[in-house]
């Protein structure tokens, strides 16, 4: 390797990190995923023409179309999508990164002349590729499936988890068998790779909708791992470091929403999260009776109040009133009234899914204000007004034993004076359970499409 091109993959390194550091805080997570970008244009466009190997001119001409048909189609992508798809557009783009790396495996093994005599530290590195970025790409597209609803968010398969150990302990083993007795077989190198890509999807596919966060997180970071794996087979630092800095972070984040939603990371995998409930409108045998209100009624209690707590779920994204309540906050604010965000790690579809929401419509950085430290003020709050959020707010986490969310932390919205709860019906949220703070005494639901409601709300607050 070139000095120059030494420099490159140290200066991309670089960057790499400062832009991993940036993304931790909203206001600068823009800059550091461009300052990210811009080094991984620099490896790509260093690896490319700075290197010893003599390639003939019909391979850059096809490099050169791949990266433009790629960039284009992602940059449509990503400025077309809408922010209730972003978590399944991430989930996607992880798919694409595991299959990557199997497909580098594959090459990598069908192009050896000699696999049965390489190394076989380098033909364990090439079937790991494999087997790992096939079980995160097909993974990623059952979670993909998952978030977009073309399949069900919970789906039971007998004696799971005895299935999903035997086939996970089947390719440890068969490509330990592979390495061993040195096989050139394709025909073992597909059966290798179509039981990653079954796994892939016994893993994914009876995890609760509502454990989808850790599920993505989880995936992102074996997509890492198999970056790092190809990064060794190449003896490329860039690669290794890229893949170890996206597997260690996707891990620390695992651990974080497992912290999050009080779950180990073994009940998630071995254990679905909830099942299916719909809750009627009207009475209900155990929990009591439901309140309805109006935008006008909800207008003169925030009116006349002096804190006030504004909780987003997913049905905000969904009915994409990020801008809305934003105007209902600054109209608040004019009327002197405090208001903050409290926002919970695992509200939306992914991890940060509600600040990225809110920092679309420019709501202040200040006002955001997370679970621990929000939840000793909603006893001060005078008005509590959630939007879309379900299970994040839900009591039953604190008081039902039996409840699959018992012990997960949860906004304390119950501690407020008044709640208003905002969703289109009774119908219960992703974990499939009915939400005990939906009959409290000092619960009113405001039912309606989020943008229309907080847009009576406003109006009506507009003409106090």
């Amino acid at each position: 390797m070139s000095i120059l091109l030494s420099i490159i993959y140290l200066i991309s390194t670089v960057t790499f990190i400062v832009g991993l550091k940036k993304l931790g805080h909203p206001e600068t997570a823009k800059s550091g995923n461009s300052i990210a970008a811009l080094g991984m244009g620099l490896a790509i466009v260093g690896t490319i023409f700075i290197n010893d190997i003599e390639v003939p001119t019909i391979i850059y001409v096809l490099i050169g179309l791949a990266i433009l048909v790629g960039s284009i189609m992602g940059w449509l992508i990503a400025m077309k999508v809408e922010m209730t798809k972003m978590p399944e557009l991430v989930s996607l783009f992880n798919g694409f990164g595991g299959a990557s790396a199997a497909l580098i495996g594959v090459v990598e093994f069908i192009g050896n002349d000699n696999i049965a005599g390489t190394e076989a530290t380098i033909v364990s590195t090439i079937l790991s590729a494999i087997a790992i970025g096939a079980i995160t790409f097909s993974g990623s597209l059952v979670a993909w499936g998952k978030l977009n609803g073309s399949l069900k968010s919970v789906v039971k398969i007998p004696q799971y988890n005895i299935i999903n150990n035997l086939v996970i302990i089947g390719i440890v083993a068969f490509s330990a068998f592979m390495v061993i007795t040195g096989t050139d077989s394709q025909i073992l190198l597909y059966a290798l790779l179509g039981a990653g890509l079954l796994y892939g999807v016994l893993f994914v596919l009876p995890i609760g909708g509502a454990d989808m966060p850790v599920v993505i997180s989880l995936l992102n970071s074996l997509t890492g791992i198999a970056a790092a794996i190809t990064g060794i087979l190449y003896d490329n630092m860039v690669m290794l470091v890229g893949g170890i800095l996206v597997g260690s972070a996707g891990i620390i984040l695992t651990v974080a929403m497992c912290k999050a939603m009080n779950r180990t990371l073994g009940s998630v995998i071995f254990g679905s999260f909830g099942a299916s409930a719909v809750a009627e409108e009207g009475v209900n045998k155990t929990l009591g009776t439901i309140k309805k209100t109006t935008s006008s009624d909800t207008a003169i209690m925030m009116n006349y109040a002096q804190n006030v707590i504004i909780v987003p779920g997913y049905g905000l994204a969904v009915a994409q009133a990020q801008h809305v309540i934003h105007e209902l906050e600054e109209i608040l604010t004019g009327k002197g009234v405090n208001v903050k965000y409290a926002i919970h790690p695992v509200a939306g579809r992914m991890p940060g899914h509600m600040n990225v929401l809110l920092a679309e419509s420019n709501v202040e950085y200040s006002l955001l204000a997370e679970m621990d430290d929000i939840n000793p003020q909603f006893n001060n709050a005078d008005v509590v007004l959630v939007v879309g959020a379900n299970d994040v707010v839900n009591p039953a986490a604190h008081n039902d034993p039996a409840s699959p969310i018992y012990g997960m932390p949860i906004l304390d919205v119950e501690n407020a004076k008044h709640i208003v709860v905002n969703k289109r019906s009774m119908k219960a949220g992703y974990a499939g359970i009915e939400n005990e703070l939906f009959y409290n005494s000092k619960t009113s639901m405001l039912f309606g499409d989020a943008k229309d409601a907080l847009t009576e709300l406003v109006g009506e607050l507009k003409g106090m």
